[in-house]
């Protein structure tokens, strides 16, 4: 018997989410299954070295285009250069466009966007054809991962449960390491003892603690630090009650000229380095 149909679904997978749509072979899953690798997909961070995936469902590239984090072609042009920061193309009706790229920018979530040319002076394009890949694109593809061996056994128990063991080699060549910006912020308050102070004069710390500051008391741009580095230096006047005899001493000698600070400054919080 025939069924007269009066609407139908563009494409199957409208019934699931972006994510859900990315899992190859979703009809053999255990719904619960299904579920968690939908939501650990959020949970994906861009690696250094992206790599697309061998297996996919087909929904990777049109994941990217809709993401935001590509550029396209406006319509068919001509590369005319390509640099770090930015591409520029000669097009056809539009003439010469500057496309600029965001590179090491921190997201909301601490991760780095770094956006990376995909083409090369004198290449022609065509109307929407990718140029520029974005973090955890790779050849205008999602890439949240990597395709590695795996295998599935016991190791003297140190996979135990959820715990996983990588080789040496993953490791030494940054094949899972990921780049993470942290925003670390210090505010100069005026206190009812004084002001507080940006400097880089601060007593009872070594020349060498201090050897990366300038002269405003700020990190230098490159600078390499582990926990416990400052990053900004800062004082902020004593009050009576902590000081000790001697500088009680001194302040009536002295009077202002041997007024005390502390030490306040921001440091890298224990466990970070960069």
């Amino acid at each position: 018997f025939l069924i007269k149909v009066d609407r139908i679904d563009i494409s199957p997978r409208q019934i699931f989410s972006i994510s859900t749509s990315l899992i190859p072979f979703l009809e053999h899953d255990d719904a619960p299954r299904a579920l968690m690798g939908s939501n650990m997909q959020r949970q994906a961070v861009p690696l250094i070295k992206t790599e697309a995936p061998l297996i996919g469902t087909g929904m990777e590239h049109k994941a990217v285009i809709d993401s935001g984090d590509v550029i396209l072609a406006k319509e068919n042009g001509t590369v005319t250069k390509v640099c770090a920061d930015y591409i520029e193309i000669d097009y056809k009706n539009l003439g010469s466009i500057r496309h600029k790229l965001h590179k090491f920018r921190r997201s909301n979530q601490g991760t780095c966007v770094n956006q990376k040319p995909l083409v090369y002076a004198g290449n022609k394009v065509k109307k929407n054809e990718i140029i520029v890949d974005g973090p955890a694109i790779s050849d205008g593809e999602l890439a949240l991962g990597k395709n590695l061996f795996v295998a599935f056994l016991p190791w003297e128990g140190y996979n135990f449960e959820d715990a996983i063991i990588i080789s040496e080699r993953l490791v030494k060549e940054d094949i899972l390491s990921s780049i993470h910006i942290e925003k670390h912020e210090i505010e100069a308050r005026t206190t009812k003892l004084g002001d507080e102070e940006i400097t880089r004069d601060i007593p009872n710390v070594s020349e060498e603690t201090l050897k990366d500051l300038d002269e405003r008391g700020i990190i230098r741009i490159g600078a390499e630090v582990k926990a416990g580095d400052i990053l900004i230096g800062k004082v902020t006047p004593k009050g009576e009650t902590e000081l000790t005899a001697e500088e009680k001493l001194l302040r009536a000698i002295f009077g202002e000229k041997a007024k005390e600070v502390r030490d306040t400054s921001l440091t890298v919080p224990h466990g970070e380095s960069g």
